[in-house]
């Protein structure tokens, strides 16, 4: 028998229980389903969005809003914002980045002209003299387009009840369309309402945080990726990839359900095959323009080819379980005109119970191009 010395042995003793703790850490993360809400995460129930008014001097305020962000280790991430969030009606361009470090059930974050303290209803906004000057209560926004139904002549690709439309596509059990589907008809000038879900992934920042795509004829990417509580950036969601950053970053946190609305005008094409006409694009995301009639010179990111030759569109497969819901397209070639993007009448199935609380106004005939209402806030 091999006898080891004491303290050898206590460094192999020491070694395994770092080992064995570092498994047990690895399976729980591994157990934890991202596209579920967490039943006991403290960082979860940090994210979100936050806005009040402050005090900038005596009886004068002016609306504040904060989006934070949970990171590995009980790190977080917010961006500060003056006159209220992105697309809101008095929000101002530019942010402030700020950091924070987990304490028991709220973060402290700093970086900015004032310390913020937040919990999960609300944060308390305090100067460099120690005075407290503003609560910013968390809210809670739905795009005005979420649930909107096809008009008349639309073409259903998915409802939640098969997955027919597509040529490859997968269901999850509770009715949902996920990542990596490809759509069986070929559309050329198209108006189409995605709705999308966005996992949650703390641990993982970047292009590999909820990364997925709408690939417009295979060949022009209108990103989906989690860019919540960031400055509006080149790749972000929103992005035309690799070519055009949004004019804004209307990202909502994950798990939380967004829509895009695209209008598609394919390029022309002469009978040399030569291109005389470039696709042009129109995005809405949740209810605000974030590109407004943009011409696409070539295919974006690692799109297909340019050609005349129509391609499947695609909700791209990142390896990121992105889920999907609720989609159609308007085919323009064959439909008459028809108002875009749509405003539902009524909320969907699942927010029925707050139907009273979150109605909605009937909004006003819209012209194509007018931009959508802000999105709407419910406090909690």
């Amino acid at each position: 028998m091999l006898c080891l010395p004491r303290p050898s042995l206590t460094i192999c003793l020491s070694n395994l229980l770092v080992l064995t703790l570092v498994g047990l850490l690895q399976a729980s993360a591994a157990a934890q389903d991202p596209t579920q809400v967490p039943e006991k995460d403290p960082m979860y129930a940090l994210l979100g969005e936050f806005v009040g008014p402050i005090a900038i001097a005596e009886n004068q305020y002016e609306p504040l809003a904060i989006q934070i962000r949970p990171l590995a280790d009980n790190r977080f991430e917010a961006l500060q914002y003056s006159g209220g969030l992105p697309g809101q009606t008095t929000h101002k361009p530019g942010s402030i980045k700020l950091i924070g470090q987990r304490s028991g059930d709220f973060v402290v974050l700093s970086g900015g002209p004032y310390a913020v303290l937040a919990d999960q209803q609300q944060c308390i906004v305090v100067n460099r003299e120690g005075k407290r000057i503003g609560t910013l209560d968390r809210v809670t926004r739905t795009s005005p387009t979420l649930g909107a139904q096809p008009p008349a002549g639309a073409v259903v690709l998915f409802d939640g009840s098969n997955t027919d439309q597509f040529t490859i596509a997968e269901m999850t059990q509770d009715g949902l369309l996920k990542e990596g589907a490809d759509v069986k008809p070929m559309f050329q000038d198209f108006d189409m309402h995605v709705e999308f879900r966005l996992p949650y992934m703390p641990a993982q920042i970047g292009q590999k945080r909820g990364n997925s795509g709408c690939y417009l004829q295979s060949r022009y990417e209108v990103q989906v990726l989690d860019s919540f509580a960031e400055p509006t950036t080149f790749n972000g969601c929103g992005s035309l990839y690799r070519f055009k950053t949004p004019d804004l970053n209307m990202c909502f946190p994950p798990l939380q359900w967004q829509a895009y609305d695209i209008h598609f005008t394919a390029p022309r094409w002469a009978a040399d095959g030569s291109k005389i006409r470039n696709a042009r694009l129109t995005v809405w995301h949740n209810g605000v323009k974030i590109h407004d009639d943009v011409e696409l010179p070539n295919k974006t990111g690692a799109g297909k080819p340019e050609e005349p030759l129509l391609l499947p569109t695609r909700f791209q497969n990142h390896s990121d379980p992105v889920r999907f819901r609720n989609i159609w397209v308007v085919d323009r070639g064959l439909t008459p005109a028809t108002p875009f993007p749509v405003f539902p009448k009524a909320k969907p199935v699942e927010q029925k119970q707050e139907a009273k609380k979150q109605e909605p106004k009937k909004p006003e005939a819209k012209k194509q191009e007018q931009a959508p209402a802000e999105p709407k806030t419910e406090s909690k």
